[in-house]
């Protein structure tokens, strides 16, 4: 594949952040970005990488009024050793294409895909950032560019890739979060988009989040759409309870979004010799479990924050502490261990971590 180059030069250039601890999340982005487009009976083609900048959209694109996007969120670190390393990213390009299946949209090639990003990265490597907690999120988006005002998929698509350094998702940091059970709106349903990362699922939420913010909670905690029973997700996490001796997720039952968070959790928690459970957990066995002592941790997992831990869940107005507050054993060591092999401080035994410079 050849991938065209333009570099950023003069006023196209964008200032660096001086201060790393100070990098916030999601609002800066580096000199370029990656692109390529598709057309019906063609396929992808026109691989670029320009300067950042406004993507020229017709105002009936199909984007804007059905709704046909995609995208995926993943990370490249710094490592101790001055590597660059990203972690499990054929799999968020799968994922991509698994969204994209659902929303009727082109796949990519993954290795097309994670060449341009690399390339991408490589270029604009000078803004990796390498203070602690620290990385650059990579965010690849594909919409629907045809203009054209009628309900069906489109015969055009932009793929486009923007980076930017990062850190900390939540202003809490590792200090556990408050999250507030919402029993009345609802996020997805099974048979729905849930399981696809598009940005209908997110709009979704928005209100049920802003309310529980305005009430001094950090997250929406999720009940599924039928019965208002069952745990789902929070709004940008997986979930996971140690109940006992047990450690608890949902299922992948097509409403929650599969985590390569999650997943990498599911597979260090059952390598550590813990009973490890997918199923449905009752939001009244959670409350009971939290009443009795026996809800000894609950955190949220997903690329953005690795671990975060829930020190109070609030439902039908009673608040209810974990783990006295405070973040639990287990939560503490499942972040130490992901991001001891993320930034290559600890050898990776299952392959997860690639080098690309």
């Amino acid at each position: 594949m050849k991938i065209k180059v333009t570099q950023a030069e003069g006023n196209q250039r964008r200032k660096k952040p001086a201060d790393e601890s100070n990098l916030g999340f999601g609002d800066i982005v580096t000199d370029h970005m990656y692109k390529m487009d598709w057309e019906a009976g063609k396929g992808w083609s026109n691989f670029r990488i320009e300067p950042y900048g406004p993507i020229p959209i017709d105002p009936a694109a199909m984007v804007l009024h059905y709704g046909q996007e995609v995208f995926e969120g993943l990370k490249a670190y710094g490592g101790e050793d001055g590597g660059i390393y990203l972690f499990r990213p054929e799999e968020n390009f799968k994922r991509l294409n698994r969204s994209a299946r659902r929303l009727c949209m082109p796949e990519v090639e993954v290795d097309l895909a994670m060449e341009g990003m690399k390339k991408l990265i490589l270029l604009d490597r000078d803004w990796v950032p390498r203070s602690e907690g620290t990385s650059l999120y990579i965010r690849p988006t594909m919409i629907a560019t045809e203009p054209h005002l009628g309900v069906r998929p489109a015969k055009s698509y932009l793929f486009y890739i923007i980076i930017g350094p990062v850190g900390a998702y939540y202003k809490e940091g590792l200090n556990p979060v408050k999250i507030y059970v919402e029993d009345f709106f609802v996020r997805a349903a099974i048979g729905g988009t849930g399981e696809a990362k598009t940005s209908g699922n997110y709009a979704a939420s928005l209100l049920a989040a802003e309310e529980a913010k305005k009430k001094g909670f950090t997250q929406v905690l999720w009940l599924d759409a039928a019965e208002r029973k069952y745990v789902e997700e929070v709004g940008t996490m997986n979930m996971f309870f140690l109940i006992e001796d047990e450690v608890t997720t949902a299922p992948l039952n097509g409403s929650i979004l599969p985590g390569i968070t999650r997943d990498s959790v599911i597979r260090i928690v059952k390598e550590w010799g813990m009973k490890m459970s997918e199923r449905s957990l009752a939001i009244d066995e959670v409350i009971a479990a939290a009443k009795n002592g026996t809800l000894k941790e609950a955190f949220g997992t997903g690329t953005a924050a690795v671990i975060s831990p829930v020190g109070q869940i609030t439902y039908k107005g009673e608040d209810h502490i974990v783990a006295g507050g405070d973040m639990g054993e287990l939560s503490r060591r499942l972040y130490d261990e992901i991001v001891a092999i993320q930034y290559r401080r600890k050898p990776d035994p299952y392959g997860w971590v690639e080098r690309i410079v």
